[in-house]
């Protein structure tokens, strides 16, 4: 089995995936090292002898999961990212790959526990995913540990994030695809920023929007 094939294996080791990532024919990556093999508890001896066809960067080749995650750990950034799964929203694994991405601290998943991973690319592997029950408990997790709730929604009362002022510490609540945020996520956020458009629609694609309000983050912190 080639080192993708081992590494989309373990991602699913123990949980019910509905929509697993299956990798096309295309060669990634980079095979094996040549010896001398560098030395270091980083790295993964399969992998250095069969090649690494996981969708990391240069940085983190031949290294093992558990190493990557550490290393990741001591650079995440101050945001979170919080999604509201009430109707099984197929873009929260495009959510989850771009929190990979920008290196939030962590993504939580609001309502049902179950998500289609196929869009994050198993990014999941290396990004931390929590899930709450409710915006309660969420809410109640964000206000332990002094993390301000900034709702994103394209609706009446919401101020431009363009000019809004993002907290360096903060969980970044997106709404689902259609309904937006419920009331209730409405009610625990401190602001609640919109994206400016200007087209015929009314939103934009809630990952999309997800994206942006990250990147508008890493602009003013990262």
């Amino acid at each position: 089995m080639s080192s993708s094939g081992r590494d989309i294996g373990r991602a699913h080791e123990g949980e019910q995936y509905d929509d697993a990532f299956v990798p096309d024919d295309r060669e990634v990556g980079v095979g094996p090292h040549p010896e001398p093999w560098p030395a270091g508890p980083q790295y993964d001896p399969e992998l250095l002898a069969q090649g690494d066809r996981r969708n990391v960067t240069d940085r983190y080749r031949y290294w093992t999961r558990e190493a990557i995650v550490a290393d990741l750990d001591t650079r995440r950034h101050g945001f979170h990212v919080a999604v509201e799964n009430w109707q099984h929203d197929f873009n929260i694994g495009s959510v989850v790959r771009t929190a990979n991405a920008f290196l939030a601290g962590e993504v939580h998943i609001v309502g049902r526990r179950r998500w289609n991973r196929r869009g994050a690319m198993v990014t999941d592997r290396y990004q931390h995913v929590r899930h709450h029950e409710s915006v309660a408990t969420l809410a109640a997790f964000a206000a332990e540990r002094g993390l301000p709730i900034i709702g994103i929604d394209n609706l009446p009362g919401a101020v431009p994030i363009e000019t809004f002022e993002l907290p360096e510490r903060c969980v970044l609540l997106f709404g689902q695809e259609g309904p937006g945020l419920t009331e209730e996520a409405w009610g625990h956020s401190t602001a609640v920023c919109s994206i400016a458009q200007f087209g015929s629609t009314r939103s934009i694609n809630a990952g999309a929007a997800a994206a942006i309000a990250m990147h508008a983050w890493i602009r003013a912190h990262g």
